[in-house]
């Protein structure tokens, strides 16, 4: 056949070449997954300022709980910064993990303008679940029964006990937690089964008590560059849509519950 036939032939005996890998997949879809809530700022302002408590001198009190780091603290000062219209850190947060910055059960409330009011609803802040240490299961339910004195600082140890200075015996309607917020950080990779254990046991004592729950996921900057860059990619964003379908599957939180912060 000719030797420059033959030496074609080698050629075409070379293996051939590795095909590339498929492209990955677009880290942000064309289409929000959920409608998000843009453009209702003025709305959503006026819906709080004109909010009227559900009875005369009571406050609504939700109460955050979630693993160290969530951001419970940041959140609270965040809802404050929005509704004062500047930046405020009442609620001290650490930004070195591990460790629980909050130690004490404490209450915020939040001025209404200068008219030296307050909002009718008040956060409390606890200290943040841990593997070991951190909040005890226990003074979080006595805390949603209204048991727990604004100010007593946790015991990672041992819960309150009756005897104990910081104990309410008799809680009053405006003592107790009327709505649930399971803060979860949604940076990480996944949730340990310690916490998704010790959530879970909140979550079923909330339900026992007959109060409503929302879960908020933080951090989602952190989690997802994509909404770092623009906010508005949070409900376009592949890991965030993933993340709340592991919270969902963990925690058999509603996704109509899920909020993010």
């Amino acid at each position: 056949m000719g030797l420059w036939n033959w030496f074609k032939s080698l050629g075409d005996s070379t293996p051939p070449r590795t095909p590339s890998p498929p492209p990955p997949s677009p880290k942000v879809l064309p289409q929000e997954w959920r409608n998000g809530p843009w453009r209702n700022k003025a709305v959503d302002l006026k819906f709080v300022e004109d909010y009227k408590s559900f009875k005369d001198n009571v406050q609504l009190r939700f109460m955050l709980y979630g693993p160290v780091g969530a951001g419970k603290s940041s959140f609270i000062n965040s809802v404050e910064s929005a509704l004062r219209g500047g930046i405020t850190v009442r609620a001290k947060t650490d930004t070195i993990g591990g460790k629980s910055y909050t130690t004490k059960y404490k209450a915020y409330k939040i001025k209404k303008g200068e008219t030296g009011t307050h909002y009718p609803f008040v956060f409390n802040d606890v200290m943040g679940l841990e593997k070991d240490e951190g909040v005890c299961v226990e003074d979080i339910k006595l805390a949603m029964k209204g048991h727990v004195n604004n100010g007593y600082n946790f015991n990672p140890r041992s819960s309150l006990s009756k005897k104990d200075q910081d104990y309410n015996s008799d809680p009053s309607l405006n003592d107790r937690v009327h709505v649930l917020v399971c803060v979860i950080p949604g940076n990480i990779a996944g949730l340990q089964d310690d916490f998704v254990r010790k959530l879970r046991e909140v979550r079923l004592a909330a339900r026992d008590m007959d109060i409503p729950e929302i879960a908020i996921l933080t951090k989602i900057d952190e989690g997802c560059p994509e909404v770092g860059k623009d906010i508005k990619n949070v409900y376009k964003s592949m890991y965030l849509k993933k993340k709340i379908e592991e919270v969902i599957e963990n925690l058999n939180i509603r996704r109509s519950k899920m909020r993010f912060g």
